[in-house]
């Protein structure tokens, strides 16, 4: 998956794929023909491999009109890491594993919710246009995902103010109510919605 994006929770069965799906449903709406040139990818720092989708979860991304029936749960490894364009983690924590397993992806990893804030950041403050246009004018996933990290990093000075650590984490719902999920949903598509608005102006 060079230069896609990889979204990591803990066991991959919930709040990383719900995020992967809803990531790509975002990109359709943006980038229409061109999503498919940013592949969505997610897995988890304690999965175990081949597992359907949490219940919950999988009802939810079904009534938002995608089937994930085919997905499995997929355990996370270091060359995922490396090659990634973007990391987006559920929490500190998996942000931190994610660093420990790929040391090289540490300027591209960042919580769904610590990225939200620098992508609507650099909206705000007007930097996404100084980085986004190519020499070359080629639209590929690296050149895209480099240039929403770059504005998105030049962004981060600017913030204020600053906000509590633990907000930044996204809770489990996993063993809580459907109505959890559908909060978690929720918070996951307003991270993502500044989110792949940057990607999108980053081509």
């Amino acid at each position: 998956m060079l230069g896609g994006v990889l979204i990591v929770c803990h066991a991959n069965l919930c709040r990383s794929p719900m995020a992967e799906y809803v990531a790509r449903e975002l990109l359709t709406r943006q980038l229409g023909g061109e999503a498919s040139a940013v592949p969505v990818a997610s897995a988890g720092t304690h999965a175990v491999p081949g597992y359907p989708m949490h219940p919950h979860a999988a009802r939810l991304t079904a009534e938002r009109g995608t089937d994930p029936e085919a997905f499995r749960s997929r355990p996370l490894h270091a060359e995922q890491l490396r090659t990634a364009g973007l990391i987006l983690t559920a929490t500190r924590a998996q942000r931190t594993t994610c660093v420990s397993l790929a040391p090289s992806a540490l300027h591209r990893t960042f919580t769904l919710r610590q990225f939200a804030r620098l992508a609507t950041a650099a909206a705000e403050q007007g930097v996404v246009e100084q980085c986004w246009a190519a020499p070359d004018g080629r639209r590929d996933p690296v050149r895209r995902l480099d240039a929403a990290v770059a504005a998105a990093s030049r962004a981060r000075a600017g913030l204020q103010p600053p906000v509590r650590p633990e907000d930044d984490d996204l809770t489990d719902p996993v063993g809580l109510p459907i109505a959890e999920f559908r909060h978690c949903v929720r918070e996951i598509e307003r991270a993502l919605r500044p989110t792949v608005g940057l990607i999108a102006v980053s081509g």
